[in-house]
């Protein structure tokens, strides 16, 4: 996640970071969930400075930043834990830093030269630099264009992984563990895959 968006009530997304940051670690196709096992902070305090900087609660505004955290453990981290390498809250949400550290989106992009603009981009060029620097293909997401625009806003990239964490294309692979879930709610809109035939809005913050 990177910025705010205009359809997002004035309360939301105080002080929005200009990075990408963090939204989840999430495993496809699991129903080994422990809904009994409930988040405690005090075992990701080690983690919180990073926590607080690389998986901020953008959509919220609250001192209480914890409840994002506890949502994604309960929704996710509970069922990602059948991987012994997430099998606790400390190796969950200590991998998926790593795993964002390791993936530097934010560097890539720049590298590739594509930097927030008031242009627009074709959503083929942005595909093709993200798949030459890591190799695989990531899955884009976007809010689809406001009435009267043409253009889709970029929302949301995951990058998927195999079950032994190491990237590989997001297409549907059976028995894979995979950072995808279905079409998500951001403000009063929803982000779905991107169209690669429409111009694409980069923006660095609307609020």
């Amino acid at each position: 996640l990177y910025f705010c968006f205009p359809q997002m009530s004035a309360n939301d997304c105080q002080d929005p970071p200009e990075y990408w940051t963090i939204h989840g670690l999430w495993p496809d196709k699991t129903e080994e969930c422990n809904r009994t096992w409930h988040f405690n902070v005090t075992e990701i305090k080690d983690l919180m400075s990073d926590m607080r900087r690389y998986w901020p609660d953008v959509l919220h505004s609250s001192l209480n930043r914890t409840q994002f955290w506890k949502h994604e453990w309960d929704k996710h981290g509970t069922c990602a834990a059948t991987l012994q390498v997430l099998n606790s809250q400390k190796k969950y949400f200590g991998k998926a830093l790593e795993l964002y550290q390791h993936v530097d989106l934010n560097s890539c992009l720049l590298k590739a030269g594509i930097k927030p603009s008031s242009s627009y981009y074709q959503m083929t060029a942005i595909k093709e630099a993200l798949t030459r620097f890591y190799g695989v293909t990531p899955k884009i997401q976007c809010l689809p264009p406001e009435e009267g625009e043409k253009a889709q806003t970029i929302g949301q990239i995951e990058f998927c992984f195999t079950k032994e964490l190491q990237l590989r294309n997001c297409t549907a692979l059976k028995g894979e563990s995979d950072l995808t879930q279905a079409d998500w709610k951001l403000g009063t809109e929803e982000l779905s895959v991107c169209s690669d035939t429409l111009p694409t809005y980069y923006p660095s913050q609307v609020q």
